[in-house]
């Protein structure tokens, strides 16, 4: 009886060491967070409430001609129904809809983005507030380059993908 509690115990270890295992494709790094005051963390998370409830601005009468497209384009003409504000018709783009100054034009995880092209271009960044975004035109041998060069320093990649 002793023997059979040992094997069923060492049984459940056995499952809880393959629980532990992380598979080769997933990587255990963490993410880097930005280092922000108070205001700007809670205009942070205000911008994120915000973008719920903020409507998705159209161009007027998108729905009638398909050669117009969804993209906002200010109405101008002077019996435009959107340009009056009737109450059937779309929202339009106005002051009232921005957001907080002094998050506008940080990346959602709160840093300001850098475009990079070369290891080189990874010198000048602050790791605690900056963060890189690898150019669209960059090659696969010199985009390693650059994350494993960023990964030394310290820096965070907002397009590291998956390599």
């Amino acid at each position: 009886m002793a023997t059979e509690k040992k094997v069923a115990k060492e049984a459940n270890e056995k499952v809880e060491e393959k629980e532990e295992v992380i598979p080769p494709t997933t990587s255990k790094r963490k993410k880097i967070k930005p280092q922000l005051d108070e205001d700007t963390r809670a205009s942070l998370e205000k911008r994120k409430e915000r973008y719920d409830v903020q409507p998705h601005f159209k161009r007027g009468e998108w729905f009638r001609y398909k050669k117009l497209g969804m993209n906002w384009k200010r109405p101008r003409a002077v019996t435009n129904k959107q340009r009056k504000n009737l109450k059937y018709r779309p929202s339009k783009v106005r002051i009232g809809f921005g957001k907080p100054s002094n998050v506008r034009g940080l990346h959602p995880s709160g840093f300001i983005e850098v475009s990079v092209h070369r290891v080189e271009d990874l010198e000048g960044l602050d790791p605690r507030v900056q963060a890189g975004r690898i150019g669209a035109t960059v090659g696969t041998r010199k985009r390693r380059s650059i994350v494993e060069a960023a990964d030394a320093k310290g820096i965070r990649i907002l397009n590291r993908g998956a390599l």
